[in-house]
């Protein structure tokens, strides 16, 4: 069984992993202030909790109406984990981290566009429907409660970087743009951590009984 530990270790480099949403709410805040920053960030947090309730309350029914199918998603959840792992440690990989400029808009256009942002966002919905189930315990019954809260803990984790992302974007766009060593340093750290992770849950996920 993994530990909350761990889920807190993978939650955490996943929230601090660059993505289209992180993107977003920075280039809102650099080109429009750290206001317009928060109000996008509110709409990405739509996105974030309509993935979270639809994982939480599809992982339930699944579960119960498949046999096999928390193997299936452990099998999907450690393809991921590599496959951002890979992202970050191929020969050439880039950070997205690059502003560019944008144009100034209205409170609920800022609003509507990180909603959309988020909901089109293939991501996220891999993160909640194939990382998410790796960390329920099954036999302990109870999963949708358990799918709620790690669901909210996750989408809290992902809240609190974006809000650090909008209130000090100024700050990290320059230290990014001036640092290119920093950007490398991160992106070889969490990748290794990734690519260690997804090894372990796809050793883990073959040695599950198939009824599980």
């Amino acid at each position: 069984m993994r530990t909350m530990y761990e889920f807190m270790a993978v939650g955490g480099l996943l929230a601090i992993t660059p993505g289209p949403n992180m993107v977003y709410v920075m280039a809102r805040s650099v080109s429009q202030g750290t206001r317009a920053g928060l109000t996008s960030l509110a709409g990405v947090m739509l996105g974030y909790m309509t993935y979270m309730l639809g994982a939480a309350f599809g992982i339930s029914a699944l579960f119960l109406a498949i046999p096999g199918a928390a193997r299936l998603l452990a099998i999907a959840g450690a393809a991921y984990l590599l496959y951002m792992a890979w992202q970050m440690l191929k020969p050439g990989g880039r950070s997205p981290l690059q502003i560019q400029a944008t144009q100034t808009e209205r409170p609920r256009r800022l609003f509507t566009m990180g909603a959309m942002t988020s909901l089109l966002n293939p991501k996220l919905a891999l993160v909640f429907l194939s990382i998410l189930p790796q960390f329920i315990d099954y036999q302990a019954g109870g999963v949708l409660r358990q799918s709620l809260v790690l669901g909210l803990a996750l989408t809290a984790a992902f809240a609190s970087v974006n809000a650090l992302v909008a209130i000090s974007s100024g700050r990290a766009a320059a230290m990014m743009g001036s640092h290119p060593r920093w950007l490398l340093a991160q992106r070889l750290v969490a990748g290794g951590v990734l690519l260690l992770l997804g090894a372990r849950m796809a050793l883990e996920a073959a040695h599950w009984p198939a009824l599980l």
